[in-house]
C-alpha cells in the first residue's frame, strides 16, 4: 500500500506508517523547520511540498496498479485545543483546513483515508466541524468510523487521547486497534537510560553511558548507533532552577514558595499543569508544549531535553529533529506517537 501524508509535521504519522510497511511516496508540510526534520528521516519518492496546502494542485503521478492508497494526517490542531478557547470556533480560518485535506481525498479517490485531531475538536462548536467532516467524507461515499484513543494503550508512555476518523472508499468498517499495551510504560522506562545532563546542555549527539533498562529503552534504540540525537535542553535562569529543586515528583508550581514567585501577580492564578514534576514509576503526562508548561525531569532539576520528550512521543533515537531546539521542541509536542500511528496503518493493511 502508498500513502500520501498532509499536515505532516516532523513526520509522527509516517514513521509509524512506514513501519507498519506502507510506502509514504508524497508529504505535504508549510513548516519549512518541520519539512527539513522530514526528509532528514524519510525519502518520499514524489517528493514533499513545503507550502501552504490551499497552494497544492494534486496530480496522478502515483503508480497505484494493485495497490492501495491511504491518505492521511491532522490539519492544524491548535484551534481545536482546549487550552485556546478563543480560537475554538468557526471563524478561526485554520480550523477549516481539513476541507484541504477533503480535497485531496477526493481528487485521489483514495482506498482508505486517516484524518487526526486532539479530542477538543469533539468539543469544538459543540461538535460542528466533526459533523461536518463526517458529512463531506460520507457525500464522497466513505464508510466512516471513529474513535477517541488514549496513546497509553499503545504502548506509548504518555497519557495522550488523539481522536481519529478513519474512512473506507469499498465499504469497509475499519475495526479500530485494540490495546496492544495492558501494562503502561512508565518515564522511568522510558527516559531512565539517557545520559544526565545539565541545565542548558547544547550537544545535539551524546554517547549512551549506560545499557537499555527496559525492553521499552531497548526498543527506541538502534543496534547500529551508540547514542542518541538531539538530547538537547533549553537553559532556565537560576531563579527557575531554584524553583525546580521545591517541586517533588508529580508536584507543581504550588509546591513552590511565595518568596521564589515574585514575578507572578497572583500565583494562585498559576495553571496546574505549569511546573510539573514528571513521575519515575508513571506515565508521563502529555508532551505538548512542554517548554512552556516547564515540564521537569523527574530527578534531575531542569527541563525535557528533546530527546528525553521525543522518548515520551515513541520516537526512536536515530529519528533527528532539525531546526533551533525551540522548533524542535514545537515538533515533537505537535506530533502525534509513531507507536499510536502505527497500530491503526497495521489495521488498515489487514482489512
Amino acid at each position: 500500500m502508498i500513502g500520501i501524508d498532509l499536515f505532516s509535521g516532523a513526520g509522527g504519522m509516517s514513521h509509524g506508517a512506514s513501519v507498519a510497511g506502507i510506502d509514504v511516496q508524497h508529504v505535504i508540510e508549510a513548516d519549512k523547520a518541520a519539512a527539513s526534520t522530514y526528509l532528514a528521516n524519510h525519502i518520499p519518492k514524489h517528493g514533499l511540498f513545503n507550502d501552504d496546502i490551499r497552494k497544492f494542485q494534486p496530480t496522478n503521478n502515483f503508480e497505484r496498479n494493485n495497490k492501495g492508497l491511504v491518505i492521511f494526517g491532522g490539519p492544524p490542531c491548535q484551534g481545536f485545543s482546549t487550552s485556546n478557547q478563543r480560537t475554538r470556533t468557526s471563524t478561526n480560518e485554520n480550523n477549516w483546513l481539513f476541507e484541504e485535506f477533503v480535497r485531496i481525498v477526493e481528487f485521489h479517490r483514495s482506498d482508505w483515508f486517516v484524518f487526526e485531531n486532539v479530542k477538543g475538536i469533539l468539543e469544538t462548536e459543540k461538535g460542528h466541524f466533526v459533523e461536518k467532516i463526517v458529512e463531506r467524507f460520507e457525500g464522497l461515499g466513505y464508510t466512516v468510523s471513529m474513535k477517541l484513543m488514549n496513546a497509553i494503550e499503545y504502548g506509548v508512555p504518555q497519557k495522550r487521547s488523539r481522536f481519529f476518523i478513519v474512512g473506507s472508499l469499498h465499504g469497509t468498517s475499519f475495526k479500530f486497534p485494540k490495546p496492544t499495551s495492558l501494562v503502561a510504560v512508565t518515564t522511568a522506562e522510558a527516559i531512565g537510560d539517557l545520559p544526565v545532563l545539565d541545565n542548558g546542555a547544547q550537544t545535539c549527539y551524546r554517547p549512551y553511558d549506560s545499557v537499555a533498562k527496559s525492553i521499552y529503552a531497548n526498543s527506541m534504540r538502534n543496534s547500529l548507533i551508540k547514542g542518541c540525537h538531539n538530547h538537547l535542553v533549553t537553559r532556565n535562569s537560576e531563579q527557575i532552577i531554584e524553583r525546580y529543586k521545591h517541586i517533588p515528583q508529580g508536584g507543581n508550581w504550588e509546591n513552590i514558595p511565595d518568596d521564589l514567585m515574585g514575578n507572578y501577580a497572583d500565583k494562585s492564578r498559576c495553571h496546574t499543569g505549569i511546573y510539573r514534576r514528571l513521575v519515575e514509576n508513571k506515565p508521563s503526562v502529555v508532551i505538548g508544549n512542554y517548554r512552556k508548561n516547564m515540564l521537569i525531569h523527574p530527578t534531575q532539576d531542569r527541563g525535557l531535553s528533546v530527546r528525553e520528550a521525543a522518548r515520551l512521543q515513541s520516537f526512536p533515537d536515530d529519528f533527528i529533529f532539525k531546526g533551533s531546539i525551540g522548533f524542535q521542541q514545537q515538533q515533537v509536542g505537535n506530533a502525534v506517537p509513531p507507536l499510536l500511528a502505527e497500530s491503526i496503518f497495521k489495521e488498515i493493511i489487514v482489512q
